[in-house]
């Protein structure tokens, strides 16, 4: 993979990755990977996209692998920063991209958190878009992000924004694991894979506590997504697909993951599939099962 610096409009530098297949690409896929993870996870997914013929961009967000090394710590946007800003630089790094790889039709795949940003990217420039995949997404958390958000400010003003918010990261991801059977480590909610979740556990850029400012900001974005006056500005004739793994927590055991299609098919979006993985956990291009799944996305792909 060819990596790039990129300056985005507020002088702050990200990291990405991209890859081209020779000749004239099919079509132009951009990638938003997951919280506390980054986008050298993907490799293996890129190269399979190259191979069907697809040019693939993709970059660590504000406070992730190697855009944090560039500019500072892991876990934090970056003061003040909102969520709205990680989804400004989602389009910057695109709009660079697309000029490169001038291919006739642009995809945005996110998982986890990158798929928060990919459904505030359809809201906010959804006529940029020509399909859109949501991997591991999650519903409309309510009350409890509301109390969230309320819990982290009011700590924020108390200690600091800029630590690395504990007890939030319990509250969020403090039960992920009770439902596995016997689980031997702290991650075992992500994949049945087990080198997967060695992998992650191993790697310095992965399975970090944020600050509370980043939750701040991620309840903020999860709001917004989940608000639908902002779902009106989602194009009706975006073709949208939510994939996930049954036992993946993120998605409440895939009920969350029917909740968000359900609201996209009541806002008018005409083509939204759901594809539940019996079994999978949240971390599905990571499942023993992977291979199976890149070709459900790209047979997905290709019927569009």
């Amino acid at each position: 993979m060819d990596e790039k610096k990129l300056e985005m409009s507020d002088n702050f530098y990200i990291h990405t990755v991209s890859a081209a297949p020779n000749g004239k690409p099919k079509g132009h896929i951009h990638l938003l990977h997951g919280m506390a993870e980054h986008i050298d996870r993907y490799e293996e997914f890129i190269e399979f996209l190259v191979k069907e013929g697809f040019s693939v961009s993709g970059h660590d967000h504000r406070g992730h692998g190697k855009t944090a090394q560039l500019n500072g710590k892991l876990g934090t946007f970056g003061d003040s920063i909102g969520f709205d800003r990680i989804v400004e630089d989602a389009q910057e790094v695109i709009h660079f991209y697309k000029e490169i790889f001038k291919a006739p039709r642009f995809i945005l795949i996110g998982h986890s958190m990158g798929s928060f940003i990919a459904r505030r990217y359809a809201q906010l420039f959804g006529d940029e878009l020509d399909d859109l995949v949501c991997l591991g997404t999650a519903g409309n958390p309510g009350a409890s992000g509301v109390a969230g958000a309320a819990i982290a400010t009011l700590k924020g003003r108390m200690t600091s924004f800029e630590e690395p918010d504990h007890l939030i990261n319990k509250l969020v991801f403090g039960s992920f694991n009770k439902s596995i059977l016997n689980p031997q480590t702290p991650f075992d909610w992500l994949a049945t894979d087990k080198e997967t979740v060695k992998n992650y556990i191993e790697d310095p850029y992965c399975g970090f506590v944020p600050t509370t400012s980043f939750f701040i900001a991620l309840f903020e974005g999860l709001k917004n997504i989940h608000d639908s006056s902002n779902m009106n500005y989602v194009p009706k004739n975006l073709p949208v697909l939510f994939l996930s793994g049954s036992d993946d927590p993120v998605g409440n055991k895939s009920k969350g993951v029917w909740q968000v299609a359900n609201q996209f098919v009541s806002n008018g979006i005409k083509d939204v599939t759901v594809m539940i993985y019996e079994g999978g956990r949240h971390e599905m291009l990571q499942e023993t099962n992977r291979r199976d799944v890149f070709e459900t996305i790209m047979n997905w792909i290709s019927k569009r």
